[in-house]
């Protein structure tokens, strides 16, 4: 993947093609483009980048113009691309070979929704898990079988292409990109600007068959995961948290995937691996340290999870994200504190 260079923004091209998703392309450019500036300033560089650069018609009728051609996905760090209406509208060869050409020169290569398809198209997911809105899912193995479809989670990271289930699920995707960027606090920071939800996990399904109005064990799901989340450096196991819920362990298995849409156990992993990047990003404390101060086993155990869900080693995460901050020196043990009962 490409590297960022010091004071060098890193550039993000948004694929905008005819009747593209203008809720998609108007996220990336809420995450990404100067709407930030004052939060992110000289992080990220957009450009809208169309194959024949002048008015592009968006889907629901809009107009978007933009200067930038096909040719900035070769120079870019992050190449994004949306959802399009209209999938029997095979994308150009000049598209294909310009995706191409983007990864192999080092670009990240990031879709929503049905952007998968292009990606497809291009080669770029034979061989890799992917997804795409569940309601496309099935076309798409259909059309690529060489494309391991996995029509559930919220957005896969396969390291240098990543795909999203799109709509409102695309923001959980850009924020996952800021996070892997910059760090923990930035994505927060990000996250409350734009007033959502700072994380939820990749593997979260993408949408939940419940009742509009919470049946009254929500209240007891919401107990028992604060709970944890105050108490992630113990021990902490389902028949643990059914108790903070008052229910048996088997009704808080069925409640618990039924309102969230993953397992306790996958859900409690995701957490202590999320509290431990701002540990990692601006502690002392060795990895040894932080795996015992969010609950994990053994530092093997806390290795194997967080390469599973960051695509990369804790090691490697510190170095890319460790902060420096001028006049103060970095937390010691005491932030261990923040995280254990």
């Amino acid at each position: 993947m490409r590297e960022r260079q010091a004071e060098t923004p890193y550039r993000v091209a948004v694929l905008v093609t005819d009747e593209t998703s203008a809720f998609e392309v108007g996220m990336a450019t809420a995450v990404f483009g100067p709407y930030l500036g004052d939060l992110i300033p000289g992080r990220y560089e957009l450009r809208l980048c169309a194959e024949r650069p002048t008015s592009v018609p968006l889907a629901g009728g809009a107009v978007l113009t933009t200067r930038y051609g096909l040719r900035q996905l070769r120079t870019a760090h992050t190449v994004i691309v949306p959802s399009s209406a209209d999938l029997d509208v095979p994308p150009s060869d000049a598209l294909i070979e310009e995706l191409r050409a983007a990864h192999r020169a080092g670009a990240r290569i990031v879709s929503t929704c049905t952007g998968a398809y292009k990606l497809a198209a291009a080669g770029l997911l034979d061989g890799r898990r992917a997804t795409t809105h569940w309601r496309w899912a099935g076309l798409l193995r259909t059309r690529h079988p060489l494309v391991e479809v996995d029509p559930n989670p919220l957005y896969v990271d396969e390291g240098d292409v990543l795909t999203g289930a799109g709509s409102a699920a695309s923001l959980d995707l850009f924020l996952h990109l800021v996070r892997k960027d910059f760090g923990t606090e930035l994505a927060n920071t990000v996250a409350r600007r734009l007033v959502i939800q700072p994380h939820r996990d990749g593997d979260q399904a993408q949408y939940i068959e419940a009742s509009v109005a919470a049946p009254p064990e929500d209240d007891g799901l919401a107990r028992s995961m604060a709970w944890a989340l105050k108490n992630l450096g113990g021990p902490i196991t389902v028949g643990t948290l059914a108790r903070e819920a008052r229910m048996s362990e088997r009704s808080y298995l069925r409640h618990f995937a039924r309102s969230q849409g993953i397992s306790p156990i996958r859900w409690l992993i995701s957490q202590r691996v999320r509290a431990s990047l701002p540990l990692l990003e601006t502690s002392q404390a060795s990895v040894e340290e932080v795996s015992a101060a969010v609950g994990f086993e053994s530092p093997v155990t806390y290795r194997h999870h967080f390469t599973k869900i960051m695509r990369t080693s804790p090691s490697a995460y510190r170095r890319g994200f460790r902060t420096v901050q001028v006049g103060r020196e970095a937390a010691g043990p005491d932030a261990l504190r923040t995280v254990a009962p």
